[in-house]
């Protein structure tokens, strides 16, 4: 990978832990610094491969509501998921509809309720945010994220993120490593990501 990439590869990345939503620094909250060259396995703009789909799972249910936080009363280990959402061509993408739903610290989804679901809209520099907890794992599946993403009057793309180091990785069918998060493991636990949407 050329130079100029790999650094606008970081800086993308880089963009997306922080999207301009927080007010802590990069050292607070233990982004990785210029000179950290350990980059993420995620899609990056430039290279026409739009982030892949993937299953929705059964727990899925739609109208869940506007909101950046999904945190509930501090329960379980906070994580912020962050990301920004260009085109095939690196150009952000602003007002996608970013649709977060997980599991709990337990492993298990709210099917009655919305508890850590909710949504979002990319703004001008097609960034977005969730302030949210480290989801359990349960039965047969690796911890993950499942997000829908879907720009105006475009197709919606569902898929899944997953983290990495984690034992079940191996283990789970469906699992892809494209699709792993950038972890910053500072007191603040944050994962980004940059997603890849098939447009020009």
């Amino acid at each position: 990978m050329a130079r100029d990439e790999l650094s606008r590869r970081w800086f993308l990345a880089w963009l997306s832990a922080g999207g301009g939503a927080s007010l802590l620094t990069a050292g607070q909250i233990g982004l990785p610094l210029a000179r950290d060259r350990q980059l993420a396995v995620t899609p990056h703009c430039g290279d026409d491969e739009p982030t892949p789909k993937q299953t929705e799972g059964p727990y899925y249910s739609p109208n869940s509501p506007e909101r950046r936080s999904l945190r509930n009363g501090g329960e379980g280990v906070p994580f912020v998921l962050s990301g920004t959402v260009v085109s095939r061509s690196c150009r952000p993408v602003p007002s996608v509809l970013v649709d977060l739903w997980h599991a709990d610290g337990r492993g298990e989804y709210d099917l009655e309720g919305y508890r850590f679901r909710g949504h979002q809209f990319t703004n001008a520099e097609g960034h977005f945010r969730f302030d949210t907890i480290l989801p359990g794992l349960y039965p047969g599946r690796t911890r993950h994220f499942h997000v829908k993403y879907q720009a105006p009057h475009q197709p919606v793309l569902t898929t899944q993120h997953y983290f990495p180091d984690e034992p079940e990785n191996d283990h789970d069918g469906i699992f892809n490593p494209v699709l792993l998060l950038r972890v910053s493991r500072g007191p603040v636990q944050v994962g980004s990501f940059v997603t890849v949407l098939d447009l020009p």
